[in-house]
């Protein structure tokens, strides 16, 4: 399995806060469609610092819970101190997204979100690894990214500079990061009938001091040889020279939901 590539800062861990709310405003009515209803069992794989398990766990309380799984130990640490924090019912546990040692056949929702894109070449192997997890008549609820569409508005030059290398990571790692446009292809070849296939683009207003995906991940390009301390430095600089003029700030993305229901 590929290496994740982000570091979990607090400006990361806003960033998927934010995220989460995003979500949870625009998909509301499709968690319920899928299961996400008072009393369920819901598997939020790939959790991250449980950003979207504690709003799931909202909407199933008190009878129902959910299980959030990732193979990050920080991150497991900030799901579970924000779901205590938060009073709502969230187990934490360690595994990976294919094999995530969660009991099969048991959960009405099987939520997978911004996954696969770092996953290359394990795309099938996890979603027909989430489709055993499914209760009959449960679902598989998959977000991912068309990557093509991102963009940053307002930031300095470097920024460009930053993302290509940042893609050239990904292309390196084999990762497919418009793999939101055939999720639905994969939960087909798992075996599940697609309910819902949508997309739609993200307009988001950073907060100080968030960078994006790509500034997250510097010290994995470092690391793979694709940036210098030195471009650290200088994007580092730009960013605050830039930070000023922020307001204009936005940025673009564009991200794809699929559900599959087990027959």
């Amino acid at each position: 399995m590929t290496d994740y590539s982000l570091t979990l800062s607090d400006q990361e861990i806003e960033r998927y806060r934010l995220m989460a709310q995003a979500a949870e405003h625009r998909e509301r009515e499709l968690w319920g469609v899928a299961g996400a209803v008072p009393g369920a069992r819901i598997a939020d794989v790939g959790c991250g610092p449980g950003a979207v398990s504690v709003r799931l766990a909202a909407l199933v309380a008190p009878d129902g819970a959910v299980w959030a799984v990732d193979r990050d130990d920080d991150a497991l640490a900030v799901a579970a101190a924000l779901a205590e924090r938060s009073a709502v019912p969230v187990h934490t546990s360690v595994g990976s997204a294919d094999a995530t040692g969660l009991p099969e056949g048991t959960f009405d929702l099987v939520m997978l979100r911004h996954v696969l894109a770092h996953n290359g070449g394990h795309e099938q192997a996890i979603v027909d690894h989430l489709a055993t997890l499914a209760r009959p008549g449960g679902t598989v609820y998959l977000v991912d990214i068309d990557a093509s569409s991102f963009r940053l508005r307002g930031a300095p030059g470097e920024f460009d500079e930053m993302d290509e290398r940042y893609r050239a990571m990904h292309r390196r790692r084999g990762n497919d990061l418009s793999v939101g446009t055939r999720l639905d292809e994969l939960l087909t070849a798992a075996g599940l009938e697609v309910v819902a296939f949508e997309g739609h683009t993200d307009v988001l207003t950073p907060p100080p001091g968030m960078r994006g995906p790509a500034w997250a991940a510097r010290d994995a390009l470092v690391a793979e040889g694709l940036a210098t301390p030195d471009d650290i430095a200088r994007w580092d600089e730009a960013f605050e020279r830039a930070e000023p003029t922020r307001s204009g700030l936005r940025f673009f993305a564009a991200s794809f939901v699929a559900v599959g229901r087990r027959a």
